[in-house]
């Protein structure tokens, strides 16, 4: 009688194998570590092996991006420009324009969904969809993890999320992001 291979779970040609549902060929890793795929020494960022570029936003630039009742007359051009500019980095380290701009259309996604609602309801759309808004903060930390963005953007877009609480002030934070990939676009040619 002809030989078969077995296989733990049976079908496509194969008989049942043993009942523990392992196959007796198959040796196990014999109690060594598993060496982590992504590990890479003498960096932090799991993938490239290089540390990660910190932040050319600072603290006051990031206070300068504010989307409450006080906001500065300043908010779509001048800040908006230099943000544009430390975003880009002058240094040929790009972000990725297709990233930037999938950021931005969600943003400008969940801003039309709540602006088109009238008056009061618009309050509560935005407090329905408030959630899936804040959830563009991971969304980031995504990219950059997956080196789509740097650390500079980062920081700017989760700052920019983070400011907003309120129809208001999803609406103005919308308007500094199509300003600042304005300013973008002309920085990178």
């Amino acid at each position: 009688m002809e030989q078969r291979k077995t296989h733990p779970g049976g079908g496509a040609g194969y008989p049942q194998g043993d009942r523990s549902g392992h196959n007796r060929n198959f040796r196990q890793d014999e109690g060594r570590p598993r060496q982590d795929r992504n590990f890479r020494p003498g960096g932090d960022h799991p993938r490239s092996g290089r540390q990660s570029e910190p932040s050319r936003l600072t603290e006051e630039d990031l206070a300068k991006i504010d989307f409450g009742e006080g906001f500065s007359s300043d908010i779509f051009s001048k800040i908006a420009q230099e943000a544009a500019e430390k975003v880009f980095g002058g240094r040929g380290v790009k972000n990725k324009r297709t990233q930037l701009r999938r950021f931005y259309d969600e943003l400008a996604m969940w801003s039309e969904r709540v602006q088109q609602e009238p008056g009061k309801e618009r309050d509560k759309k935005y407090k329905e969809f408030e959630p899936f808004i804040k959830m563009m903060q991971a969304k980031v930390a995504y990219a950059l993890g997956r080196d789509h963005i740097d650390a500079t953007f980062n920081a700017l877009f989760s700052h920019c999320v983070d400011k907003i609480n309120a129809p208001e002030s999803l609406k103005r934070c919308k308007l500094f992001m199509e300003a600042f990939m304005g300013f973008y676009r002309m920085y990178e040619k």
